[in-house]
């Protein structure tokens, strides 16, 4: 069964490979880029590479909450039905250090965008009979400080990045418990993977790109993940595993919510 998906940060690394598979089984995929230019230089590629003319994308800043909530109107109008949402963008190094919301950069892009961007989508994705969502986490978890969470105090960007992603996956966990009908999984897709965010962070890598992009596509249209909701797969060891222990405390995600929705509520 052909599906319709919508893959986040898909101009280049992971999200562009995983498009490309996806594509090229004729399934429907939206992609996304800051750049509109680059983003319709990727469309067109992908058609190419795959014969598929179902290719159509969004350009967005996600690094603005008023920027990532135009771009859900703009989803909402365009697509009818979301099967999969795959908030895979996300930044790590970065010439500035706080967003025009005045919030550390990692936290807006990694894990404030794609919370507004996957409420706002929610209807979509619920109207599809096997809805998945797909987060992209990482081997870097650190406990959440919330007055950094809100850009009240400033931390390294190592430190707000791996705060970010847990941020993330408690968010994962706390949404799959909140719509049992959409499965929701929270995924490590490899340390150290060859694309332009590690190259430019670290310098180096230990595996290919393909690495992560094998794993997102399972987790999109593989039977063997189907039903499989609330939980952490680990691509470092092939399997699922064990998040954080914060991801599993009930009292500290509900403070996490709570402070989320206090951040864009104000802001």
């Amino acid at each position: 069964m052909k599906k319709t998906i919508i893959i986040t940060g898909s101009t280049d690394g992971i999200g562009k490979l995983t498009a490309i598979k996806l594509a090229k089984e004729g399934h429907e995929v939206y992609i996304h880029g800051r750049n509109s230019e680059k983003l319709a230089k990727v469309i067109s590629e992908i058609q190419a590479a795959s014969n598929n003319s179902n290719i159509k994308g969004f350009a967005a800043d996600l690094s603005t909450m008023a920027a990532v909530q135009q771009l859900a109107e703009k989803m909402k109008a365009t697509v009818p039905k979301i099967d999969v949402l795959i908030n895979n963008a996300g930044v790590y190094n970065s010439r500035i250090a706080k967003s025009t919301d005045g919030l550390d950069l990692r936290f807006a892009v990694n894990y404030i965008a794609p919370y507004i961007l996957t409420n706002e989508l929610l209807p979509l994705l619920e109207t599809s009979e096997n809805a998945r969502i797909v987060n992209l986490s990482s081997a870097a978890q650190a406990p959440v400080s919330l007055d950094a969470l809100a850009g009240n105090v400033t931390v390294t960007e190592q430190v707000s990045y791996a705060q970010s992603k847990l941020a993330l996956t408690m968010w994962s966990f706390y949404l799959a418990k909140q719509h049992s009908n959409i499965q929701v999984i929270a995924v490590n897709p490899g340390s150290l993977l060859n694309t332009n965010m590690v190259k430019e962070a670290f310098g180096t890598h230990w595996s290919s790109a393909d690495k992560g992009a094998d794993i997102l596509y399972d987790l999109t249209v593989s039977e063997e993940h189907k039903g499989i909701t609330g939980k952490y797969f680990d691509n470092d060891k092939g399997s699922y595993g064990n998040a954080h222990p914060d991801a599993y405390d009930k009292e500290k995600i509900q403070k996490l919510i709570n402070k989320t929705e206090n951040i864009i509520g104000v802001l």
